[in-house]
């Protein structure tokens, strides 16, 4: 028996999974007559892949993992969601989570009757083990790690994150959204390798398909197989395949270079303004800023057409702002905007 099936609800071990007239077909495009479709060809008349074979076979290479243990997913979202629905009964098990961090594992928890035990990060943002491991009890299933942590932009380091994960008997979901913006690296590999590991991914933000929605997940053989089955169908339109096959060969070596660049920039310049307070190490393509008066410095900005993200009503980020880095100008007319508030 392997580590991952104790953790399986029952009734998803035992789960059918909805099946196509398809799934039994490999052969040459014939005549199609099995899913009541219309005939008049336009393009997308015809239900898309649900095992999205031809991304699933460009994405493996880049990521250097086996095709095998990728899942694609309607953003990382749909990844997140299932894995409240696949590892923890509704009203029995419960999840941890840090905080601060991305809102969806607890809305996703919510929404699933998950309930959750968070554990407030240290002053810096980074996260006390045995903390982690105290908040946890015999009904905690899945521990959610976003590195780099968004709001705070900082990375754990991976030694402390494998700990955690051969440490809990469940499982370990570490998002890795931003990692394409940091020093730290990937643990895709290791997610292979390790039966209770889940890696999250998206195109969303170095890959620039954020209007695509098209996110992944990587872990072993049977997590990636239970995905698959609890998912819906027909999960990423056929339309999103398409599009993400031509740009998933655009070159971001360049683009991720310039965005680790302008928040070097920014975050050498920002410092010197009277009402910032602090600026935050990151490893993604935001930057975290305390400042004297958060509200009114976000709605100056807005005045300004200036949107950023205002923070200070989540717990540990009183006071900052979270700004994206964007193209140089973009930068710049912040900067600028910055200055004249200054006045």
């Amino acid at each position: 028996m392997s580590r991952i099936t104790p953790l399986v609800r029952p009734n998803i071990a035992a789960l059918a999974p909805y099946s196509t007239a398809r799934d039994e077909y490999d052969g040459p495009i014939g005549i199609f007559l099995d899913a009541n479709e219309s005939p008049y060809e336009n393009g997308f008349n015809r239900y898309p892949d649900p095992h999205q074979a031809a991304l699933k076979a460009k994405i493996a290479p880049l990521k250097g993992i086996p095709v095998e243990n990728l899942f694609l997913g309607n953003g990382s979202d749909e990844a997140i969601d299932l894995i409240f629905r696949i590892f923890c009964k509704p009203g029995k098990d419960n999840a941890v989570i840090i905080s601060p961090s991305y809102g969806m594992y607890g809305v996703a928890a919510a929404i699933n009757d998950v309930a959750v035990h968070s554990v407030r990060l240290e002053a810096d943002f980074s996260l006390d083990s045995r903390k982690l491991a105290d908040a946890c009890d015999d009904w905690t299933k899945v521990i959610f790690l976003c590195s780099p942590n968004n709001p705070s932009g900082n990375a754990f380091p991976k030694e402390q994150l494998l700990d955690i994960c051969d440490r809990f008997p469940g499982i370990v979901v570490i998002d890795e959204a931003y990692v394409d913006f940091s020093e730290q690296g990937s643990l895709a590999a290791e997610a292979v390798a390790r039966e209770n590991l889940v890696v999250l991914q998206t195109l969303s933000k170095a890959r620039a398909m954020a209007g695509l929605r098209v996110g992944m997940a990587i872990s072993s053989v049977e997590t990636i197989q239970l995905m698959s089955q609890v998912k819906y169908p027909y999960n990423l339109s056929r339309a999103a395949m398409e599009k993400a096959l031509i740009l998933i060969e655009n070159k971001i070596d360049n683009q991720v270079y310039t965005i680790i660049n302008e928040r070097k920039r920014l975050s050498e310049i920002l410092p010197c303004f009277p009402f910032v307070r602090k600026v935050f190490p990151s490893d993604a393509n935001f930057i975290l800023v305390r400042v004297d008066d958060a509200d009114a410095l976000y709605d100056y900005l807005l005045k300004e057409s200036i949107i950023v993200r205002n923070r200070t009503r989540v717990p540990g980020c009183e006071g900052c702002l979270r700004l994206t880095v964007g193209l140089p100008a973009e930068n710049e007319a912040l900067l600028n905007a910055l200055e004249n508030y200054a006045l």
